[in-house]
């Protein structure tokens, strides 16, 4: 299959991620630290080829923008980059503790705060999630969707912890560990608890939201833990 080449320069191209960071900062979906979509993504979404988005992307490396890590994927820079999410001690299981206990609360407050704005941009995380072609678009745009929810939830204090316990999630023995348990059928699973928790914010209904969160990881768990 022959790839797009598309109409724009490098150097349009830069500029155009450079916004979609920037824009992203403003509104929350990324912050330092977070993890890009992929190139493929990135193409899809400018409209041009892959490899004008990679020309573009060794370009904001150069400038600092951002970090590229092979086999790991690119993150926005800043204090809270991923190479500070390496110096946490930490393990997968404590990971999956620490999001029991904060992501169900978390989405029982986004039912009750979340702005039209912030379940535009939920909807946009569980929709572009449900499209992407690989493994590495869906653990990306599953990033973005776990965090727009928690910037919903409109309290501080909370997204903070979120991001510190988020940075542990791009450890690496932590990809390692979702690299081998992943599967179609668990996608698929992941897929349909998020579109219920999706669901249950729309419905403004914060019993449902964090019984829903909290069955999705529980099976993350599962999936990546073996039962607890």
């Amino acid at each position: 299959m022959t790839e797009r080449t598309g109409g724009r320069r490098p150097a349009d191209t830069s500029g155009q991620v450079r916004a979609l960071i920037e824009d992203g900062l403003r509104s929350g979906e990324f912050v330092p630290g977070s993890r890009l979509p992929t190139e493929r993504a990135l193409a899809a979404d400018l409209d041009t080829s892959r490899a004008a988005v990679r020309q573009a992307l060794g370009v904001l490396e150069r400038d600092g923008v951002i970090t590229r890590h092979v086999g790991r994927g690119t993150f926005v820079a800043g204090p809270a980059s991923r190479e500070e999410a390496g110096t946490l001690q930490t393990s997968p299981a404590e990971i999956m503790a620490a999001r029991l206990l904060i992501e169900p609360e978390i989405a029982f407050l986004a039912a009750h705060h979340a702005t039209p704005a912030d379940l535009t941009r939920i909807q946009r995380g569980l929709s572009r999630g449900c499209a992407a072609g690989t493994r590495e678009e869906f653990e990306s745009w599953d990033s973005v969707l776990h965090r727009a929810i928690a910037q919903a939830a409109h309290n501080g204090l909370l997204l903070e912890m979120f991001d510190t316990m988020n940075a542990a999630r791009d450890l690496p023995v932590w990809g390692n560990i979702k690299r081998r348990s992943a599967s179609p059928e668990r996608r698929a699973r992941y897929e349909r608890g998020h579109e219920q928790i999706v669901a249950a914010l729309n419905d403004r209904d914060p019993d449902a939201a964090r019984r829903h969160m909290r069955a999705h990881l529980v099976d993350v768990r599962t999936n990546l833990l073996g039962p607890s």
